[in-house]
């Protein structure tokens, strides 16, 4: 048998294995459902500044995570393009009493998953953060040994100091044969009896968003295939609005017009879902995070829009997705063209950061520089917001990360008071 067989009965096997274990979990489960945050000011207020301190490199796909001591680590992944061997997972704390990120840190590498998983690693990306519930901190993230993102699988550290330091990784089985193509993006969730629901997505072949369920030592016990049917569902976010019943809100990479985020539902604690029907929202091939607030309205931001990633928005539903109302628009660069590229790069960073903004000439110069080597690439002024990922702290705070322009990663703070207002100016 010829090499090029062999691999395309490998990527057989591969691709049948992720078919097997598709389906309904066969346990029965419940959700657990997260406890009431109480808004501790009435006070409305939001801010914003960047989280990454890098300039001259591609950032991309933060996560957050709230810590035991009420402060909010952030990862994201960072190199001199997406996909290259020298990008590596960062990470930085951000004290919410002074209001400010600490240091940033890099927390693995593909030298060190290498190292770790004994495997060659080509590329690491997509980090996201976990709390199992024996209080331990976990990272996972993807890693390629072979191919394109199609090729990935996960890998995971964890931490029993917050995230001072990390465990050697350990390469999640997915799947009993190659284990390719899972990867990671969305914000996890628990079960009532303590295991860990891991939102995923398969991308070889065919798209479709999946969800692994990890014990305590994040083990794999079993892979749910979602959107039984359904093509193009990417980067699953799961909003869990009691004990039996959820809905999946997905990134949309189809050819179905007009172009939808997908969603999906459960009404038996996750065992079984729903066909994929289009929801309300707008998707232009791009991810987007959400999350239930305690009066069991939604809450998301995406690009709304169905092509492109130059504007973010704020909505929120208060008919679990059946329809939205645009609360806030974050970023807005739709329309602009090409011209005065350079004064709105400067207005966008003055807008973003107040300590940029008051940095000395030659500091914001530097940002400038950093920002116009992707928002000017190809002679065009191609602004991008996206890969958002919004959590909301214990003592109500939201925080939202997202990739600015490719080139920093912006972190947004605000109250409950202040989305009442915004829903007091939005339209009907």
């Amino acid at each position: 048998m010829s090499s090029r067989m062999a691999l395309l009965a490998l990527l057989a096997v591969a691709f049948g294995a992720g078919f097997l274990k598709a389906g309904s979990f066969s346990s029965a489960s419940a959700f657990k459902v997260s406890p009431t945050v109480q808004t501790v000011s009435s006070s409305a207020y939001a801010e914003s500044r960047f989280a990454s301190s890098k300039l001259h490199t591609q950032v991309h796909a933060a996560s957050a995570i709230e810590l035991k001591d009420g402060k909010v680590r952030a990862f994201w992944f960072s190199g001199s393009r997406e996909g290259a061997a020298d990008v590596t997972i960062h990470s930085a704390v951000f004290d919410t009493q002074l209001g400010r990120w600490g240091v940033e840190t890099v927390v693995a590498s593909r030298e060190s998953s290498q190292q770790g998983l004994h495997r060659y690693v080509s590329k690491v990306g997509n980090p996201v953060p976990a709390r199992t519930a024996d209080g331990r901190l976990w990272l996972y993230y993807v890693t390629v040994s072979l191919g394109g993102w199609a090729g990935s699988s996960i890998t995971a550290i964890s931490s029993d100091d917050e995230g001072m330091s990390w465990s050697a990784p350990r390469r999640l089985i997915t799947s009993p044969f190659a284990n390719i193509s899972t990867l990671v993006k969305s914000a996890p969730f628990m079960y009532a009896d303590g295991t860990l629901g891991l939102p995923v997505y398969h991308e070889l072949f065919s798209k479709f968003a999946e969800i692994v369920r990890l014990d305590r030592r994040s083990v794999v016990i079993d892979k749910q295939r979602l959107a039984a049917g359904g093509q193009g569902t990417l980067q699953p976010v799961v909003l869990v609005q009691n004990a039996q019943q959820a809905t999946v809100l997905t990134r949309y990479s189809g050819s179905e017009t007009p172009r939808r985020s997908k969603a999906m539902s459960t009404q038996d604690g996750g065992i079984h879902w729903s066909s994929p029907t289009s929801s309300a929202l707008p998707n232009s091939d791009a991810a987007l995070s959400a999350v239930v607030l305690a009066d069991g309205r939604w809450l998301a931001v995406l690009n709304n829009q169905e092509s492109g990633r130059d504007s973010l928005s704020l909505m929120l539903s208060a008919d679990r997705g059946a329809s939205w109302r645009e609360l806030h628009v974050l970023e807005d660069q739709r329309g602009q063209g090409a011209t005065d590229c350079e004064r709105r790069i400067d207005s966008a960073l003055t807008q973003s950061d107040a300590a940029v903004a008051n940095a000395a000439p030659t500091v914001f110069a530097e940002y400038r520089e950093s920002a116009k080597v992707k928002v000017r690439g190809g002679g065009a002024c191609n602004f991008e917001f996206s890969y958002p990922y919004l959590i909301q702290t214990q003592g109500g705070d939201f925080h939202l990360l997202y990739t600015w322009n490719r080139v920093l990663i912006k972190h947004l703070r605000f109250d409950q008071a202040w989305i009442a207002q915004r829903l007091s100016e939005a339209r009907p």
